[in-house]
């Protein structure tokens, strides 16, 4: 019996993928959005009409700010504002003229577009509104500088809360680790289903989800790569090399792997661990056919305080997703719907 009974109907013909290993494929293409997607007839025509008017500089709210006006947020760029670093570029901490406090995210010039085209792409990445996307602020186009700047999440991110956290470090308990892994494939949810045309994350990991006081998370660096990546694929997570193809099952499955991250507390690779269990899909696979086995896999520092149902059910969840072959993976709306109707409120077992 499916331990995800609401995926069941869809997929109850197809059989089950044979070899549960992790193939490396080549990298995969480098488009963001989904390819031959028809929007339903009531939004048939919502994406050209928005780009036509962003292009004239109507129906956005992003704010422009100039070279100078960020530099002074962030003490000219310095060291001590930087608070992180990815593929796309460097983030700082800056404070706004009238008090607000920002993320400045300085995107990697290499390969940017010209400030056409990188103006109307910002303007229609504003436009998405959701409240599991971090919120775009504004952005900078001055020159070469190619910058935005984004609402400040105070919590900063997922990673921080569930990997190697501090003795003084309240672990996550089962309540927030399923609030946040609802919350985030709601925002992916947006993403695939909502937007117009529809993004592929790409690269969906717990150092891009963030969180804000009361650990509700926000997806970060949504519709970043046709900015950013011209034909650069370095940020595209290695989670999308099962298939070699980009899309909306390609993050289904990056999904797989961070829900798999909240449950454990496991990194998705950790080179410190005995070669067995280096890689957390790999890991995990034999034990997913093993519904006795599920606890196993619960994050130590729980102390087995969760509801066992809600383990099992979060655990057929990530399963599911994780599958190798993408057209018998959920839909991202399909996670949405158990993970939201999974019960955290159930008794938790003494021991």
């Amino acid at each position: 019996m499916s331990c995800l009974p609401c995926f069941q109907s869809k997929k109850a013909n197809e059989p089950p993928a044979k070899d549960l290993s992790v193939p490396v494929a080549p990298p995969p293409s480098p488009l963001h959005f989904e390819n031959n997607y028809k929007p339903p007839c009531e939004n048939a025509n919502k994406g050209s009409d928005q780009a036509s008017a962003v292009e004239n500089g109507d129906s956005s709210n992003a704010k422009t700010f100039t070279f100078r006006e960020l530099a002074s947020a962030t003490k000219n760029f310095r060291q001590e504002c930087l608070i992180g670093e990815g593929g796309f570029g460097r983030v700082f901490k800056g404070t706004l003229q009238g008090g607000e406090v920002v993320a400045v995210k300085q995107l990697d010039r290499t390969g940017t577009q010209g400030n056409k085209e990188f103006q109307v792409e910002v303007l229609m990445l504003s436009l998405l509104n959701h409240q599991n996307l971090v919120n775009l602020i504004g952005y900078c186009a001055d020159g070469d500088q190619r910058i935005l700047v984004y609402e400040y999440m105070p919590m900063d991110c997922l990673a921080d809360h569930l990997i190697d956290i501090k003795e003084d470090q309240k672990a996550l308990d089962w309540r927030n680790r399923i609030k946040i892994a609802s919350g985030a494939a709601q925002g992916l949810e947006y993403l695939h289903e909502k937007a117009n045309p529809p993004i592929i994350y790409r690269d969906l990991r717990t150092t891009n989800i963030l969180l804000d006081q009361d650990f509700n998370p926000r997806l970060s660096d949504y519709g970043l790569a046709k900015l950013a990546g011209g034909g650069n694929t370095s940020h595209i997570s290695p989670r999308y090399e099962r298939s070699g193809e980009l899309s909306f099952k390609s993050d289904v499955y990056s999904f797989g792997v961070v829900l798999l991250e909240l449950i454990t507390g496991r990194r998705a690779v950790d080179t410190t661990r005995p070669p067995e269990e280096q890689n957390l899909v790999a890991w995990a696979q034999p034990i997913f056919r093993n519904p006795k086995r599920f606890r196993v896999m619960a994050d130590p520092v729980l102390k087995n305080r969760f509801p066992e149902r809600s383990l099992n059910q979060a655990v057929g969840v990530a399963a599911m997703c994780l599958q190798e072959e993408p057209s018998v993976r959920p839909l991202i709306s399909d996670a949405v719907a158990a993970l939201t109707n999974l019960d955290v409120n159930e008794p938790i077992p003494e021991s």
